[in-house]
């Protein structure tokens, strides 16, 4: 996952959660939340060079 591709999945979660005007759709969240996770798990940074 490249750090724009990073960036924009934090906004978007960030929009899910903050923004009234934006249904609720938490399978969305928690799946853009389990991506966020991966990448900075430990051991992701041997992966990120290669992204």
């Amino acid at each position: 996952m490249t750090e724009t591709d990073y960036a924009r999945k934090v906004d978007e979660v960030d929009r899910l959660l903050n923004d009234p005007n934006v249904k609720m759709e938490p399978a969305l969240v928690w799946s853009l939340l389990a991506e966020i996770a991966q990448r900075d798990a430990p051991g992701a940074g041997a992966n990120r060079a290669t992204e």
